[in-house]
């Protein structure tokens, strides 16, 4: 699976289950949880749903705001286990 399809799926992703607006565009760099359009328990839902999705483990000291704020930051972590 490509960076571009795991980018599209996770935007979908979180705008229909965690923020519940499929019209919402997220951009790359838009700060999620600093936004207020997700909290950490929504943070976790996303981990849980990447690791199904495209098996890879997030483990909890990665599941930051520092970490995992923007899209861009997300699909660098799951492209660094997918490419590993």
């Amino acid at each position: 699976m490509d960076e571009t399809t795991i980018r599209e799926k996770i935007r979908q992703y979180i705008a229909r289950e965690l923020i519940r607006d499929e019209s919402y565009q997220i951009d790359d760099d838009e700060g999620i949880i600093t936004g207020g359009l997700i909290d950490s328990f929504s943070l976790a839902e996303l981990a849980v749903y990447c690791e199904q999705e495209f098996n890879v483990y997030i483990p909890d000291p990665d599941l930051t705001v520092e970490k995992m704020d923007t899209l861009n930051q997300i699909i660098a972590r799951v492209m660094r286990d997918i490419e590993s």
